[in-house]
């Protein structure tokens, strides 16, 4: 006897839908598939991705709540603006978070933690090596994203994310193709450096290392604006 199937397809588990949504519009707002200014609809994206227009609002809920849509006074949703005008508070911000997450990993960080941190460490890595720069900002994230979490302090976390977000978005939009992969790679040095001294319980070189890696990223942004900002003057 042949079992009769039920054609319906199975219900997704209940904020699933969400969770899906915002996981790929948060990945596209980040890669700038969707660029700042974008608008983005409620009615397409539950067409987009065959939901009701509930869980897609609770996603931009999320989203809004990340800094990557801004609601206007229309009631249009738009992916966020980079905040060029603050920059120079973004780099203030950003410089601090690496220095006290990861001051913060060398005193509170457990062999669990450790192990995460080497994993994130090793697929950078990886990305270097091959050359993909789009990969290795992600990356770059996630490796500090796991320090801070061994930190032991989700506000400062949370915080730092959100920042590294926007870095991230920021390197996206004036990435230059001049990589050239290298062994060992200087960046790749760093983050082993720094993974020693959190190792080591050494807050003071962590906060010494940290703030370097901080001031050389700093440092590469404001060097692709300002290359982006000069004009090409006929003679």
């Amino acid at each position: 006897m042949i079992e009769k199937t039920d054609p319906t397809p199975p219900e997704r588990k209940r904020g699933s839908g969400v969770r899906l949504a915002h996981e790929v519009l948060r990945d596209e707002i980040l890669d700038l598939t969707l660029r700042p200014g974008s608008p983005v609809d409620e009615v397409t994206l539950a067409e987009r991705f065959a939901m009701s227009r509930t869980p897609i609002r609770e996603a931009l809920v999320k989203l809004e709540g990340e800094g990557l849509v801004t609601t206007l006074p229309n009631r249009t949703t738009v992916v966020a603006q980079i905040d060029f005008p603050n920059l120079n508070a973004f780099f203030d911000a950003l410089t601090l978070m690496y220095r006290v997450t990861t001051r913060l990993s060398a005193q509170f960080h457990s062999d669990a933690d450790m192990a995460r941190i080497l994993a994130c460490q090793a697929v950078y890595a990886d990305s270097v090596a091959d050359g993909d720069e789009l990969a290795m900002i992600a990356r770059n994230r996630d490796f500090h994203v796991a320090i801070a979490e061994s930190g032991r302090n989700p506000y400062y976390t949370q915080l730092f994310a959100r920042l590294l977000d926007e870095g991230r978005r920021i390197l996206r939009l004036y990435y230059y193709p001049n990589f050239e992969p290298q062994a060992p790679h200087p960046f790749v040095l760093e983050h082993e450096a720094i993974i020693a001294a959190i190792a080591a319980r050494d807050i003071a070189l962590c906060d010494r290392l940290a703030k370097a890696h901080a001031d050389q990223i700093v440092s590469q942004i404001q060097a692709m604006i300002a290359r982006d900002q000069r004009q090409d003057i006929p003679l």
